[in-house]
């Protein structure tokens, strides 16, 4: 039997990789199984123990593996990834996986493609050739782009950039972004519905998410008290807000996003909102605000503003409809208006999706599974030069 292996370790990871889960879960047969390892804060209740999500999903979960997601220090990372490296090591030496899909950019991804490089464990990697200038994502991504044996890139000019770094063309396929698959099956609640679930009447409203800068010295409670200052100058719009991740600085943002929603009336502050509920409250929201990759790639699909913040996701392929603005309140008050503005909201009936037609999941699927079953996967890479 030849066995899959897919590994996610945070909330927006799982919505990126379920329809791929999904898929390759209709190929289960006695000769291919698909584990589903599920990891990092995903078992943490401080994060919203979003492991509750994927088995309301009705997806079967493998192996749930417990690992150290302190974030107050550099060296709490550090030691995070130690713990991580440790464990999936031993998980992969057992298992004997015929590849692991790994998505994305984060640092306990890191010590998993390493895990799996002193398995011998084949990757397959979702995600890579993006740039974000302003975290530490930009490099993790890179590095395991290099580790990683296939690549499913989200568009062309990520495509090309992996090509660059040196891997053979044949094997970096761009089949778009799974949040496209996510958008057109998963964003089935009406506004009354979407709000009703977070307790809210019809209203006028903003979905946001804010995550530490890895690579700003900035101080993080300055960042979000300029965050808050531009919310409290719109009190007729009400914010909903989804914690950060468990970078480091993420624990201290969503402290102090705890304590401003205790005096913030217009502030609505969740752990985790699940896949279906975030992204059919994004369908219908005045504008997206923060600095996630959710609002460069998904938001744009709905015809929705997006205010994006600061330089955490500079470099990523940007649609029309994105306003970029710096960190202080000033500047987010700004580009706040203009998404607000008839003329912006006109431009962003407009918008085309740069990431994709929504087959992205099918298409990876259906390669990985074909990469497996055809064997011949040979990890000794020749390092490809691009002619000038």
């Amino acid at each position: 039997m030849r066995k899959i292996a897919v590994v996610t370790a945070t909330r927006a990871e799982y919505g990126l990789l379920s329809s791929v889960i999904k898929e390759l879960r209709k190929y289960e047969n006695d000769e291919l199984k698909i584990d589903l390892i599920v990891t990092g804060t995903h078992l943490s209740c401080d994060y919203g123990y979003t492991v509750d999500d994927i088995e309301k999903d009705g997806v079967r979960i493998d192996y749930k593996i417990s690992v150290l997601i302190k974030s107050a220090s550099e060296e709490d990372i550090s030691i995070n990834q130690a713990d991580v490296l440790v464990k999936f090591t031993s998980v992969f030496a057992t298992e004997h996986y015929n590849a692991v899909i790994l998505l994305g950019d984060r640092y306990e991804t890191l010590a998993i493609a390493i895990a799996a490089g002193n398995t011998l464990t084949p990757i397959f990697h979702l995600c890579g050739g993006d740039t974000t200038e302003g975290a530490i994502d930009e490099w993790i991504r890179h590095s395991i782009t290099k580790m990683s044996y296939l690549h499913f890139v989200t568009n062309d000019d990520s495509r090309r950039r992996v090509i660059q770094l040196g891997e053979e063309p044949g094997r970096v396929y761009n089949y778009g972004s799974t949040s496209i698959d996510n958008i057109l099956n998963v964003a089935d609640m009406s506004k009354q519905e979407a709000l009703e679930s977070v307790g809210l009447p019809d209203c006028k409203y903003a979905l946001c998410t804010y995550h530490p800068v890895t690579l700003d010295n900035g101080n993080v409670d300055e960042q979000i008290n300029s965050f808050l200052g531009a919310i409290k100058s719109f009190p007729d719009v009400e914010f909903i807000v989804t914690k950060s991740n468990a970078d480091h600085g993420g624990a201290r943002i969503n402290e102090l996003l705890d304590e401003a929603e205790k005096c913030m009336d217009n502030l609505h502050v969740y752990t985790s909102l699940g896949i279906r509920r975030y992204l059919s409250l994004m369908k219908y929201a005045e504008f997206v605000l923060g600095n996630s990759s959710s609002g460069i790639i998904e938001t744009p699909v709905f015809k929705v503003p997006t205010v994006n913040i600061g330089d955490r996701q500079r470099g990523r392929l940007q649609s029309e409809s994105i306003i970029n603005c710096g960190i202080e309140t000033a500047d987010i008050v700004v580009a706040m208006n203009e998404a607000m503005s008839t003329e912006h909201k006109a431009l962003c009936k407009n918008v085309v999706s740069r990431y994709g037609d929504g087959n992205s999941a099918r298409k990876i699927a259906n390669k990985v599974v074909e990469t497996v079953m055809g064997g011949g996967i040979d990890l000794k890479k020749k390092f490809y030069d691009m002619k000038c």
